[in-house]
């Protein structure tokens, strides 16, 4: 079974659009990518991973299945990258310029119970 099989797969298995999977995909993939590498998520490397499969998958799709327009084709990779890459670099930049906003203070956690 190749990567292109495995997609379908998957796209059957979930009964999600392909489009979802890759929301899905970027967002999971960052996370494992940060227990990995034992990283935070304010470290760019997690988002690196996730851009790298993210770049190397749509490589395959373009080299894999020819379409006949080919700019119909890279448009459609330029909107895989974008739902790919969109919530991982939201929660890069969340978590590496407002980290406190996340967390709750000792204090706050005692007055709540």
């Amino acid at each position: 079974m190749n990567w292109w099989e495995i997609k379908q797969f998957v796209e059957a298995f979930t009964g999600l659009h392909m489009d979802a999977l890759h929301v899905h995909g970027g967002v999971l993939g960052l996370i494992l990518a940060a227990l990995v590498l034992r990283r935070p998520l304010a470290s760019p490397w997690p988002w690196l991973v996730v851009l790298a499969a993210t770049l190397a998958n749509e490589w395959f799709d373009l080299t894999y299945e020819i379409w006949p327009d080919r700019r119909m084709q890279y448009d459609e990779a330029v909107r895989d990258i974008w739902n790919t890459m969109l919530l991982p670099t939201v929660l890069l930049l969340f978590a590496r310029f407002l980290p406190a906003s996340g967390r709750r203070t000792a204090a706050a956690a005692e007055e709540e119970g």
